[in-house]
């Protein structure tokens, strides 16, 4: 008697519950790993890219800060503009015909870092070029350095408002993940995959991934949405003004 929907469902979650979970957790770890280190990288970037060069500032510091805005620029436009399926296969293959012996996982979370980094260079910038100029002239009138601003005073407020996009790309690297089984990474998809082949049970296979997927995605937008509330305070305060007023 042929298997329904259902019938097949708990069949394949029977036969293959343990290669899905072994799939979530890989999908998880690159995309948590390549995320931050991706965010680290970005924020770098960002801050050489929004770093001012006077002209009476020395020209070691004209050559050093010209010369790494372009380098950042390349980068960006590269991996901006290619996809990242692209980008796994060149890094992956390319090293190995070249000799260095780099496993498909960190490839991987190399992949995810780069495009990150790129995307969240171009993200840091944007917020720090959204902080009013009186904040960077404050603190210069108070001797501060530019570094000493940008690091007390301007990332903070830097980094409340792109908290947002930052969870949008890694919602995005959890779903972007699938397109790494084809340098052989065992993820969510390339395990689906093999169940689906299997049993040629295609709809019901992918229907549980999907699922999977869902689930992935909701949990960190819950997440996420914590951490938004933290960032932005307490809500219940009281202005000084209406206590000078009485």
């Amino acid at each position: 008697m042929e298997k329904n929907l259902f019938e097949w469902i708990s069949f394949l979650l029977q036969e293959y519950g343990q290669y899905f979970w072994q799939g979530t957790i890989v999908t998880v770890v690159i995309s948590v790993l390549g995320t931050f280190l991706g965010f680290a990288g970005g924020f770098l970037i960002g801050i050489v890219q929004s770093t001012p060069v006077h002209d009476d500032d020395s020209s070691m510091k004209k050559i050093f800060y010209g010369f790494a805005k372009k380098l950042a620029s390349v980068y960006i436009h590269i991996f901006r503009g290619t996809p990242m399926m692209v980008q796994a296969m060149t890094i992956y293959y390319g090293l190995r015909q070249n000799g260095v012996n780099i496993t498909p996982f960190m490839a991987a979370i190399a992949v995810i870092m780069l495009n990150t980094g790129a995307y969240m260079a171009e993200t840091v910038r944007g917020g720090i070029m959204s902080i009013e100029k009186g904040q960077f002239e404050g603190g210069m009138a108070l001797g501060m350095s530019h570094f000493t601003i940008m690091f007390s005073v301007v990332l903070p407020q830097a980094l409340k408002n792109i908290t947002p996009e930052m969870g949008n790309l890694f919602i995005t690297n959890l779903k972007m993940t699938s397109v790494l089984n084809v340098i052989g990474i065992a993820e969510l998809y390339f395990v689906t995959k093999t169940a689906a082949n299997t049993y040629y049970r295609y709809f019901e296979s992918f229907l549980i991934t999907g699922v999977i997927y869902f689930i992935l995605c909701a949990i960190a937008s819950w997440v996420l949405n914590i951490v938004e509330k933290k960032l932005e305070g307490d809500k219940d305060y009281e202005l000084a003004a209406e206590y000078i007023s009485e």
